[in-house]
This record gives structure tokens, C-alpha cells and sequence, in this order.
């Protein structure tokens, strides 16, 4: 049967839109787009407009990037009309969501930078907000998505930009279809199926559309959940939030029962809780909305991710006079954490204010409320206010297998918060690729040195005995292992890890093994650590619960003197590597010292962040082990006995969902927890889940890697053989299966066994294929600008797969040194190493003609390995005045002013603008040719600062 092509599935999704009660409409071009907006316009506000009007409609709405027209739909418009009367036109109904006007249309032609047709256009009130493209069944979804990320820069912001009001766009090739906000700093990693209430995933296009794309339910997305936060992204729903946020509003819409969320741990349920906040605030009958969570968690993670979503929002004061102000006056969320409300119900000198809410409608939501000191306060609350309605959100309940005790007994999840409102488990977010898999390494099996018994493997547990476990040749070999596999599992300390201990002064210990093997040069890494200095640190009874540290020492604690000197010393490291000025003397600046340890892992993820802000590892007892988030996080180091949630929650620091090169939480055991995580997956998905959560052993994917091979192969039996492809089609063929090794290299590279002895491939011939794979990646940029679309175009290279951070230009000059040193016998093998490696190194692509040039011309006039460097710096100014001159001359440019923008690009990072380019040429194009002959500037712009500025070192 023949492929179903992709006219055949657009046709088919516009006859169902049509039967979901769409308007079919005919618009060809951006003039028929705004002809057909001024009707619907009209239609909506049930009013006129005028041509004059309706220009002052077209100026107000063509402002701002994607995030500001978010905020313009969302908002009202102010018309001054031409009689002099006020009105004020609505561009959507947010209250009543389903009262919009609804049309679908295709084949819309925008031109902009280039010329691009869009597959099918959803427009609510005549605004297109919703874009769906499509590929014929069989290809990739991500072609698609590459597709839409394409026609954001080339040709969604010409004209009036009416395309940038796009909320949502959705992605399909019949089988597989997934949605996701207009954000173009995403990945294809957030991109999202929707699913029923049971999390089962819709992923044919027609029933997906059945669902999603139902007229009321598209709008009621697009109206309540994207997020506008103040990170300037717009952020979407994913189904599970949905169906969260829809059952808790549904409980307290028709009664006054509790409930709980258990949706596994890094799903997103800050954006959740926060969303129901905000819906639930916005019920007449709610008084208010209090978000509880404990103090630990609002010192950095809580207080950042609500201020992301609403500034300000969140008292990080200890001072709960604040907190009774705030029950007293008009606001309608209050974001506070249990200490502070444990205070204001139960101390006399606020019981007169607090007296007059018993009554009131209080809706609490309680985040992570898996801890163990919520059961005493949950009562008080309950006790305290009589009319009050209680949610809870947790990765990990807690059932009658993992309950601790406290001074009410054990005390389950269902008992603190009755039913479950809604699940999604762990095994549910992996299958959806929320959230990441575990592969979990055990590391270091003891034998007896008894001869007699020396074949003997032991289990770590059987002889857990504090001698042995905390013996210095122990701890050295677990830091020399650190030492020798961290750039093995961080991509070259491109993530960072932390170590958890079993107590402060294991933790020392250990600090300072890794400080002694710095001082002798047998490491690099940057270390921090951070554990309180009172009394009773350490989690000796490992019963599941990780005991919850308080970021300040509580007045009246006792302090243990010894481990506070101990962390001070460690905390003056901090300051000379960071430049920083922290301490514990006093209680603020030792808050102010775990915000910054929390920044500086949080922000590795954020484009601008600089390597010298990097930290490697970061050694603590408990501290970050729960409620902690940073994607740029993915190795957990365990010398310390976990169960039951504390284990999840400690291996979850790892799995945050981030791209292509994070394939995995990486969890190395010191511990034999073998036996603990079994048992921690079963009671929190089932006993069926442990090979779907953790990864399969080493073997399994050099099988598979070994089979990738084998049909590379069979498509191109040489390297040479790449070069004969006779189409693209074949070359696509190529890229998908070499994609498909890198990917399972990208994965056995993290462990500690990975050599390429163990493959059927070996290292040279996979950096002699990465090398045509890279041609064929130059090619499909080279032509990206051409007429003819090319099929490669929209295929994802994932070049962040095969890119050494170590392999720059400063290690070229190395080798380069090497070799005007190295004698006559070994010059020519030397020079073609470094030829390869030219060829097979993505950083170096750019560079490859240009130091090809220096080794032929200048290279055998060099006398000095020391020579080098300079000589080098000399060429690239010599060739670097000469490529400005060319392509001042190629393009008639002012070279003053193309030199101008050169700077300016460098200091800024930011691109030429327009208008900037035009004023440099020195003939002024015709306005139809001006767009193409800009960008096309501005493109040899950016290849010249890549060419002879990024990563150049220069000479000392």
C-alpha cells in the first residue's frame, strides 16, 4: 500500500476541523489574511470598523516579539474611533472561551526573508493561533519541528507578523503528533503528546484533533493554560497538569472535600500548583489561596520558579506579622511556608487577627507533601480553620510501607489528604520522555584477602560495618574512580554532579581527599559543599525519609564547633574560586551562600552562562537531594544507604529532561542499593517498571550498537562510498543511520566499561564516517538559502553529540607545536592525524581551510615549537584583513562601517539589524531585492566572526 502522502493528510485534517464546526475559509497571502481579520474582528465585538480604524488595529497589533503579542491577545484594545468615542476591542474571550469565531485554512504564503507556504493555519477571531504542519507518514516528527523553528526566522515577523501570535503549534505525520508552545529557545524535548485521563497518549493526528483541536478546548488551552511567565517564554500545559489542575478546580467547585496530585517527581509541579493558585484565586467563593511549602524550599527554588511566573509573589521574610497582614488585606494568593503558618495559628499575639478567618473559604495547597513534619501542622490547620479545603502535591506518597513515624503515629498520604485526584508516575513520564531513565552503576564489590575464599564476591550490605565503609583506602578509591570517570559521565564536566554522603564527617573526609588530589595536580574539578553545623547530622536510620536541613541555624540550636570551622575553611575555597564573599557567621550570608551553590547549578543551563562560573561537583549529606532542579545536572555520586522516597527523590535530582546529549541520569553507586531501588520502583510505579526506569546493562546496547553498524554498512559499505550516494534521499538514509550510532555512543559513553575494543566498529572508521556526515551537514548549510528545498534541510544533525569541548583551536597549536618539534620520520604521520582530525571535529569545520593554509604556507618556516603560537596569531590577522577586504568588495560595502558592525557584533553578540546593513552598502538595492541581499550579509557576517574570531586564541 502506498505511503499516505501529505496533501492527502491535510485534506483529510481540514474535513474533520470543518466537521468539528471550523469555518473553511480561502486565504492565500498576508492581504487576504488581514481582509479576512477585519471581519472577524468586526464579528467578535459585534461592531464597524472603518479602513482608519482598523490601521490603528494593525499598528497597535503589529508590536513586540512572540511573548509581548501574547500579552497583547490576552489583553483589551482601546480605540479611539473616528466619531471620538471609546471603544474597547477584544481580540479573544478568555472568560467564556468557547464564544470565539473559529476558521481553519492552508496554504497560507508569507514572504519574508525567504518565501514559505504553511500546511494548516487554525484562526480564532481572524488571528492565527494555531499552526499545524505536517509530514508524510513515515518521516520524522522532529523534520517537522525543524520546519516551523525555520519559518519563525524567515518569515514569520515580515509583513504585520501576524504569524508571531501563533500560541500553539501542533506537529504530525499521521501516526505520531505532538504539540508545544511558540518558544523558540525549546528543543524538540518539549514538545508533547496529549493523552486521556489515564495517561495514555493520543498520537494519531485524527483523534488528537478530535480531542485537542475541539473548538472549546483548543481556546481553553490557549486562554488558561499557556503560562506567561517573566522569563518572557510562553510555556504550555502538558495533559497531565491539565487534568491536575481541572479535578482540584472541580473539588472545590462542587464541595469541600481534600485531595491529592501524585505526579512523579520533576513533572513540572511548581507550574501545576501555581496554576491552581492562580484559577482557584480567581472563584467567587475562595477567599483565598494559601501555598504552603517549607522553609528550605523557599530560599532559592520555590521563590525563583514563582517569581518566574508572577514577580514578587513570595515573602521570603521570616517575619509572620507579614504573613497575618497578608490574611487580613485583599490578597488573593499567599505563598508562604509551614513554619511561618504553623506560627500565625498557634501563637496568642496573632490569634485576635487570624480569629476572624476560621470561617472563611481557604483553599491551602501543600507542596511536596511526602515530608514528615506536615502531619502536625495539617492538623492544627484543619482544627484551626473549619471551613478550609486542603490539596497536596508529591512525586513520592508516602503509604504504610514507607511512613515514618512522628508524634501522630504514621500517617499515610490518603490520610492527611483523602482521594488521589490524579496520577502519573514515574514509568508514565518516561514513556512520555518527561523525564529521563536511570542507568544505575554499582561500584565496588569487596573480596576476602583469606586465599582460601579469595574468588568470594561479598555484598557491600552483608559487610556495611563502619571499619570498612569508612576506611581511608575505601574513600581514596572512590575518589580516584570520581576522578578518573567524571568527564566519562558529565560530556567533558559539560553537567555537573553531586556526591551524597552518609553523614558530615564522611563528608569532610572526602572534601578533602578531592582538595589533596587537586593540590597534586591529579584533578581540575571545581568542588563545593554545604551541610548545617548543628547537632544530629547525619540520616543514620535511612528509613526513606532524607531529614529536612535548615538553610540557618536555628537561635538556641547546638552546633557542633568543629564541623562549623570545618565548613567555614570550605566555604573561603568557595570564595577565592568564585570570587565571592560567604560565611557562616551570619545566618544571611550563609542563606545567601546555598542560593548562590543553587544558582550557579540552576543557570548552567541558560544561554550566556560562563565557564568560569561552572561548578563540578557538589558533596552533601542531604541538602538538595529533594525538591532541587537543575537540567544541567545529571550524575548523582552515592556513598550513603537511600529507601523508599528518599531514593527516588535523591536519584530524580538527575533526570530532568534537557536534549539529545542528556540521555539519561547517571546514578554510580558505592552502596550495594540494589535491592532499595527495586523496591523503591515497585511501590511507586509497579513491579513490572524497573527495566522501563532503569536503563539496560552495557551489553544490551553494544548489541545494539553493533546491529546500527551493520545496516550502516549495508547502506555504505566504505567511508568512500558516502561520496557516491546518488540522491538525497540516499544521503537522508545515511544521516538517519549514522544519527542513530551517534546516539547509542552518546549513551555507552557513559559508562565506565565504554571502549571502542568492545564494538565491531572501530574508533578511526566512526571518525572517518563522522567526517562525511559533517560534509554532508556543511552541504545542507551551504545550500540553505537556495530556491530548491532541500530534504536534509529540516533534519536534525544533533552536532552537540559529536562535539569534544577539548578539541579547539589551542589544541590544534598544540599539535602544530608537536609536530614542527617531532622528528623527520614522524612529520607526515602527525600531519595527516591532525588532517583527520580537522575533518572530524564540529568545532573546527569553519576553521579547517584556514589552518590547512598556515600548516602548508607557514608552518615549514616556523624554526620553534615555542614559535608557534605567534606565528599563527600573525597569519590569522594577515588573512582575517584579507577576507574582510573580499567580502567588502563581493557585497560593494563600506569597509568602515562593515568593520563597525563587526564590533559591534562582537561586544553585543547580538545580530546586525537591518536598517544597519542597508546603511553600509554603497548601492542601495530595490526594495524587493533588500530582504534577501540583507540576509544574505548578514549570514557572511556572522561565518566571518565564526571563521576568524570565535574560539581564536591569541598570542601571549
Amino acid at each position: 500500500m502506498a505511503t499516505q502522502s501529505e496533501q492527502a493528510l491535510e485534506e483529510n485534517l481540514i474535513r474533520q476541523l470543518v466537521g468539528l464546526s471550523y469555518k473553511q475559509v480561502v486565504i492565500k497571502d498576508e492581504k487576504e489574511l488581514l481582509a479576512n481579520l477585519k471581519t472577524q474582528l468586526e464579528k467578535h465585538n459585534n461592531v464597524q470598523l472603518d479602513d482608519k480604524e482598523f490601521a490603528q488595529v494593525l499598528n497597535y497589533l503589529n508590536k513586540g516579539n512572540v511573548f509581548d503579542r501574547a500579552k497583547i491577545l490576552r489583553d483589551k484594545m482601546q480605540l479611539t474611533r473616528t466619531d471620538g468615542n471609546i471603544l474597547y476591542l477584544e481580540f479573544i474571550n478568555q472568560e467564556f472561551w468557547c464564544q470565539n469565531q473559529y476558521q481553519v485554512t492552508n496554504q497560507i504564503t508569507i514572504e519574508g526573508s525567504y518565501k514559505n507556504r504553511y500546511d494548516v493555519t487554525i484562526l480564532i477571531n481572524g488571528l492565527p493561533l494555531a499552526q499545524i504542519e505536517l509530514k508524510r507518514r513515515g518521516l520524522e516528527l522532529k523534520e517537522a519541528f525543524n520546519q516551523t523553528n525555520r519559518y519563525q526566522k524567515h518569515s514569520y515577523s515580515a509583513g504585520y507578523a501576524l504569524f508571531n501570535y501563533v500560541q500553539l503549534f501542533v506537529i504530525s505525520n499521521g501516526v505520531n503528533t505532538k504539540y508545544y508552545a511558540n518558544n523558540r529557545k525549546q528543543s524538540f524535548k518539549q514538545t508533547f503528546y496529549w493523552s486521556d485521563i489515564e495517561n495514555k497518549p493520543i498520537k494519531q493526528l485524527d483523534a488528537f484533533a478530535q480531542v485537542f483541536l475541539e473548538p472549546c478546548h483548543l481556546s481553553k488551552m490557549i486562554t488558561r493554560y499557556i503560562v506567561l511567565p517573566t522569563t518572557n517564554v510562553l510555556m504550555v500545559f502538558r495533559p497531565y497538569q491539565y487534568y491536575a489542575v481541572e479535578a482540584i478546580i472541580e473539588r472545590v467547585r462542587t464541595g469541600n472535600k481534600n485531595g491529592y496530585i501524585w505526579h512523579t517527581t520533576g513533572s513540572g509541579k511548581t507550574l501545576t500548583s501555581f496554576k491552581a493558585s492562580q484559577l482557584l484565586s480567581a472563584m467567587p467563593q475562595v477567599h483565598k489561596v494559601v501555598f504552603v511549602v517549607d522553609r528550605k524550599d523557599l530560599d532559592y527554588q520555590t521563590q525563583r520558579e514563582f517569581d518566574t511566573f508572577a514577580k514578587g509573589s513570595v515573602d521570603t521574610t521570616d517575619n509572620t506579622s507579614k504573613l497575618v497582614a497578608q490574611f487580613a488585606d485583599d490578597s488573593r494568593i499567599i505563598v508562604t511556608t509551614i513554619q511561618k503558618l504553623n506560627t500565625a495559628i498557634s501563637k496568642g499575639r496573632h490569634q485576635l487577627k487570624m480569629d476572624k478567618l476560621k470561617d472563611k473559604r481557604i483553599v491551602f495547597i501543600f507542596d511536596e507533601c511526602h515530608r514528615s513534619q506536615f502531619g502536625a501542622t495539617h492538623k492544627r490547620i484543619k482544627d484551626f480553620f473549619s471551613n478550609s479545603q486542603l490539596f497536596g502535591f508529591t512525586g513520592t506518597p508516602i503509604f504504610a510501607d514507607n511512613a515514618v513515624k512522628n508524634e501522630l503515629g504514621k500517617r499515610t498520604t490518603k490520610e492527611l489528604f483523602e482521594e488521589c485526584l490524579h496520577k502519573y508516575v514515574i514509568t508514565d513520564a518516561i514513556r512520555d520522555e518527561n523525564v529521563l531513565r536511570f542507568s544505575v552503576e554499582y561500584v565496588g564489590r569487596y573480596k576476602y584477602k583469606d586465599d582460601s575464599r579469595a574468588e568470594l564476591d561479598i555484598d557491600v550490605e552483608a559487610i556495611d560495618t563502619k571499619e570498612l565503609m569508612e576506611s581511608e583506602d575505601r574513600l581514596n578509591k572512590i575518589v580516584d574512580y570520581i576522578i578518573a570517570n567524571h568527564n566519562r559521565k558529565t560530556h567533558s564536566k559539560e553537567f555537573s554532579a553531586m556526591l551524597c554522603v552518609s553523614n558530615v564527617d564522611m563528608l569532610t573526609r572526602y572534601y578533602e581527599a578531592f582538595q589533596q588530589k587537586k593540590e597534586a595536580g591529579k584533578h581540575n574539578l571545581r568542588l563545593a559543599t554545604i551541610f548545617t553545623y548543628a547537632a544530629n547530622e547525619d540520616d543514620k536510620d535511612a528509613n526513606g525519609n532524607i531529614p529536612d536541613e535548615e538553610v540557618d541555624v536555628p537561635e538556641g540550636a547546638s552546633v557542633n564547633q568543629h564541623s562549623r570551622d570545618k565548613l567555614e575553611s570550605y566555604i573561603s575555597d568557595y570564595n577565592a574560586m568564585y570570587g565571592t564573599k560567604y560565611s557562616t557567621k551570619d545566618s544571611l550570608s550563609f542563606q545567601n551562600y546555598y542560593k548562590d551553590i543553587a544558582k550557579r547549578l540552576k543557570e548552567r543551563e541558560r544561554d550566556g552562562f560562563l565557564d568560569s562560573d561552572r561548578l563540578d561537583i557538589l558533596l552533601v549529606v542531604n541538602m538538595f537531594l529533594t525538591g532541587f532542579d537543575a537540567k544541567k545536572l545529571n550524575t548523582l555520586y552515592v556513598d550513603k544507604n537511600l529507601r523508599y522516597h528518599g531514593l527516588l527523590q535523591a536519584f530524580s535530582r538527575t533526570n530532568r529532561i534537557l536534549n539529545e546529549q542528556k540521555s539519561q541520569g547517571n546514578i554510580v553507586c558505592f552502596r550495594n542499593l540494589k535491592a532499595a531501588t527495586d523496591e523503591a520502583i515497585t511501590l511507586f510505579s509497579n513491579k513490572e517498571a524497573i527495566e522501563e526506569i532503569i536503563m539496560q546493562p552495557f551489553e544490551d546496547y553494544v548489541d545494539k550498537f553493533d546491529k546500527a553498524y551493520e545496516h550502516l554498512i549495508s547502506l555504505t559499505p566504505t567511508v568512500d562510498s558516502v561520496d557516491d550516494l546518488p540522491s538525497e534521499d540516499e544521503e537522508l538514509e545515511f544521516v538517519k543511520a549514522f544519527r542513530a550510532l551517534i546516539r547509542l555512543k552518546n549513551i555507552l559513553s557513559c559508562f565506565s566499561d565504554f571502549s571502542f575494543d568492545s564494538l565491531q566498529m572501530d574508533e578511526q572508521t566512526f571518525e572517518d564516517y563522522k567526517s562525511k556526515y559533517l560534509d554532508l551537514y556543511d552541504k545542507v548549510k551551504s545550500n540553505v538559502h537556495k530556491e530548491k528545498e532541500s530534504i536534509l534541510e529540516d533534519v536534525d544533525f544533533e552536532l552537540e553529540l559529536i562535539q569534544r569541548d577539548e578539541i579547539n583551536v589551542s589544541y590544534i597549536l598544540r599539535l602544530l607545536a608537536a609536530l614542527v618539534a617531532a622528528k623527520p620520520a614522524d612529520k607526515e604521520r602527525k600531519k595527516q592525524e591532525i588532517k583527520k582530525l580537522l575533518d572530524s571535529e564540529v568545532k573546527l569545520r569553519s576553521k579547517r581551510e584556514l589552518i590547512e593554509k598556515f600548516i602548508a604556507e607557514n608552518l615549514p618556516h616556523v624554526d620553534s615549537a615555542a614559535a608557534v603560537p605567534q606565528s599563527f596569531d600573525e597569519f590569522i590577522q594577515l588573512e582575517r584583513s584579507k577576507a574582510l577586504d573580499k567580502l567588502t568588495e563581493e557585497e560593494k560595502l563600506d569597509k568602515g562601517g562593515l568593520q563597525q558592525l563587526v564590533n559591534n557584533f562582537l561586544f553585543t553578540e547580538r545580530e546586525p539589524l537591518n536598517d544597519d546593513v542597508v546603511a553600509i552598502l554603497t548601492e542601495k538595492p530595490k526594495l524587493l531585492q533588500r530582504k534577501a541581499i540583507v540576509q544574505r550579509i548578514k549570514d557572511k557576517i556572522l561565518d566571518f566572526v565564526e571563521t576568524f574570531f570565535t574560539d581564536i586564541p591569541e598570542a601571549e
